[in-house]
């Protein structure tokens, strides 16, 4: 990880000081994490079995489905994760932008569009030559199912192919500790490493010289690090130990952050919880409810191929002897009842509504009903729009959560790392003069409604004639259309000052003579 290094280690015994508040902090927020636990371990042993690992450790490459009968669940949350990169942080395509905060005049802020535009497209390339669709997947699956995820946000050496380096750290990998500000600021990430992980992780480390006596003898060797990552002021301060000997921490690296290499997000909060709550959590009931109907049900189908018989204990039926398979011939004494039949009280039909009610529940708790793609006819521009709403009122809390805690915080992590590289302008992101313009799916679907009301309006008022037409102001709809569709600013042109609508109008009535100069006063405007 890359850190500003400072000039020189502080005093031992403020380095002392420092790790055992450190530690303090951490054991604090670990003992609040341990009462979740047990909760994770139920989701994800249920919608995401291949992670997991709370309560126990999990070995690798082990069967983790031998407990799952139906997988309702599993899919609905892959298509949540898909439909969420595809709506939020789609790949390949300019989900963000940047334009001239509300602090700018109108010639200041047409004159800063284009560069803007082209800074937000090198953070986007530089978003795409990563590895960031990837990992960002990773985060959504947690954030599903856990509730909660990080993302840890690198710079990549100089010359590699992009800036950036993103690593999905695993919910039971991670210990997070709430700040004033609300957000997650505080994080503890718990990790093993071989001794090569550790030497390239941690390039100016010194290693106690009995780790590499251990590392010699068996090269794969693990070693225990903890990396915190804390807030300061306005800065944040990272510290990673080694813990092979809790008594005596060795401290590998520590340095200072402008803004937190770690996001740390949450799909909703109840007050006074740390972590999030997540869909999953939600339909829990019906997704261990179901669990055990298919399961029934199977067990019910078995018995319902080979049955249940009943014989006559008269001595001469051995039912031991007796096999079950086609063509086959039973003997049985005269007068004996032989082998009978046991029918079964159950009914599959009735089992089988059950759990349609209770799939049906986990596809709409999980939202695998509405944003689904779509997989029947080609629906109108009206439908379009109405499924658009319906996606925004549904995520409409849970997006203003992700874009504060989240995307907000990924752009300026971006945009500072590459200002550092000098590759973007040296301006500042600050919500006044620079602003951040959401460009997603799920964004542009926020603003839907007031288009389309927008739009039935001016339609509505052009159709009353001339009169009424005069009232409508299109320059400006057409830029306020373009703003909630996403469109780059740099192609919205600004209303010009020196442009007298007043004094042009009236000029367009009067004669032969006065079409001259009004033509003259048009092009001065559009030169303006």
């Amino acid at each position: 990880m890359n850190v500003t290094q400072t000039n020189a280690l502080a005093p031992q015994e403020q380095q002392i000081a420092k790790l055992e508040q450190l530690f303090k902090l951490y054991e604090s927020a670990k003992k609040r994490r341990s009462n979740w636990e047990n909760l994770w371990e139920e989701c994800y042993s249920h919608a995401l079995p291949q992670r997991g690992g709370f309560t126990f450790s999990p070995r690798a490459g082990g069967r983790k489905t031998d407990q799952i009968y139906d997988a309702t669940a599993m899919d609905a949350v892959d298509q949540l994760a898909s439909s969420m990169l595809g709506n939020l942080t789609p790949t390949w395509s300019q989900w963000f932008g940047l334009k001239p905060g509300p602090d700018l005049s109108a010639e200041e802020a047409e004159k800063l569009s284009p560069v803007l535009e082209k800074t937000a497209k090198t953070i986007q390339d530089h978003f795409d030559r990563s590895n960031f669709a990837v990992e960002i997947h990773q985060c959504y699956l947690d954030l599903i199912v856990g509730g909660t995820a990080s993302l840890y946000f690198e710079e990549s050496e100089p010359g590699s192919f992009s800036a950036f380096k993103f690593s999905a750290a695993p919910l039971t990998h991670v210990v997070l500790e709430e700040g004033e500000s609300g957000y997650l600021d505080t994080v503890f990430r718990q990790m093993s490493l071989t001794l090569d992980q550790i030497t390239a992780r941690y390039p100016l480390a010194e290693l106690p010289g009995e780790i590499m006596k251990r590392a010699l003898r068996d090269p794969q060797e693990r070693f225990k690090i903890l990396e915190a990552v804390t807030p300061e002021g306005l800065i944040y301060t990272y510290h990673a130990v080694l813990l092979e000997d809790v008594s005596q921490p060795v401290l590998l690296d520590h340095g200072r952050f402008d803004q937190s290499p770690v996001i740390s997000f949450r799909w909703l909060k109840s007050p006074g919880e740390v972590y999030g709550r997540s869909p999953v959590m939600k339909a829990l009931p019906d997704i261990k409810t179901a669990n055990k109907v298919v399961e029934l049900i199977l067990k019910n189908a078995s018995i319902a191929v080979t049955g249940i018989w009943q014989a006559d204990d008269d001595g001469v039926l051995n039912p031991a002897n007796i096999e079950l398979t086609p063509g086959s011939i039973i003997p049985k004494a005269i007068g004996s009842a032989g082998l009978q039949p046991l029918e079964m009280p159950g009914r599959f039909d009735i089992s089988q509504l059950v759990l349609d009610s209770l799939q049906a529940r986990i596809r709409h708790a999980l939202l695998a009903d509405r944003l689904a793609p779509v997989t029947g006819p080609k629906m109108t521009a009206t439908e379009v729009l109405e499924r658009s709403a319906e996606m925004a009122l549904l995520l409409g809390a849970t997006y203003g959560r992700l874009q504060s805690e989240l995307l907000t915080p990924l752009i300026k992590r971006a945009f500072n790392v590459l200002r550092r590289r000098g590759e973007v302008p040296d301006i500042s992101l600050d919500g006044r003069l620079v602003v951040v313009d959401y460009r997603s799916p799920l964004a542009r679907n926020q603003g839907q409604r007031n288009v389309q009301n927008t739009l039935s309006w001016i339609s509505s008022v052009l159709a009353m004639g001339p009169e009424a037409a005069s009232a409508v102001n299109l320059p400006e709809a057409a830029r306020f259309l373009g703003d909630a569709l996403g469109v780059p600013s740099n192609l919205i042109r600004k209303a010009s000052p020196t442009l007298d609508l007043s004094a042009i109008v009236p000029a367009l009535t009067q004669g032969q003579n006065n079409n001259a100069s009004s033509e003259t006063e048009m092009q001065k405007g559009r030169k303006a």
